[in-house]
């Protein structure tokens, strides 16, 4: 007996969702991903699941701060996804010292993996707004970028330089590897935030000496 103009369609759903759900299940990897930042309170590092939520709560938050033509809506779907990557290729810290080009090509590959797993219309809309983000070239995605360098500044401060000590981070090189890109998206923000980095810049310069 030939199959059915629904039994065909009844097929093509259950297999749409088996990729969906197959999806959803290896995003559940990136929870196991460390970050070198920790949490808030101190307690442990948090882990990329973690960081790629607080990060969309943060674009939720401090939307305001944005610039013109910002669709926060499409900033948080990418905020959602943005890390997916780090499943394949883990997370290198801003401050680290990886060959950056290497890990943009271990990431290329991995967006490819993860992102296939999809259903192909969504598969080629996440890999679009995932490259987008990449890109940081449209308004959304200069903030986004914004807000995903501005969440472990809080958690350094909040845990009285949290791991800028072990890495040896600069005042100078805070401000061009996390300061330009914040001040890019979300300027007023950089700057309420640079108090509270020249402050404890000066008070660790004065323990020092």
């Amino acid at each position: 007996m030939a199959n059915t103009p629904l039994d065909k369609r009844s097929a093509a759903t259950a297999d749409r969702i088996a990729a969906q759900l197959a999806f959803l299940t290896e995003a559940c990897k990136l929870k196991s991903v460390l970050r070198a930042t920790t949490l808030c309170d101190g307690s442990r590092r948090e882990n990329s699941g973690e960081h790629s939520w607080h990060i969309a709560l943060y674009a939720l938050v401090l939307g305001d701060q944005a610039q013109a033509d910002v669709n926060i809506d499409r900033v948080i779907r990418m905020l959602l996804i943005h890390d997916l990557v780090e499943i394949d290729a883990g997370d290198m810290p801003v401050h680290g010292t990886h060959d950056a080009a290497a890990q943009a090509q271990i990431e290329q590959i991995a967006a490819r993996r993860i992102f296939g797993l999809l259903p192909p219309d969504q598969a080629q809309d996440f890999r679009a707004l995932w490259d987008e983000f990449e890109a940081a070239e449209t308004p959304d995605a200069i903030f986004a970028k914004s807000i995903d360098r501005v969440q472990p500044v809080i958690a350094n401060l909040e845990t009285g330089g949290g791991t800028w000590p072990a890495y040896g981070v600069t005042a100078a090189q805070l401000e061009t590897r996390v300061g330009a890109k914040v001040a890019r998206g979300a300027p007023a923000l950089w700057s309420a935030l640079k108090h509270r980095i020249d402050a404890w810049f000066a008070a660790r310069a004065s323990s020092l000496e």
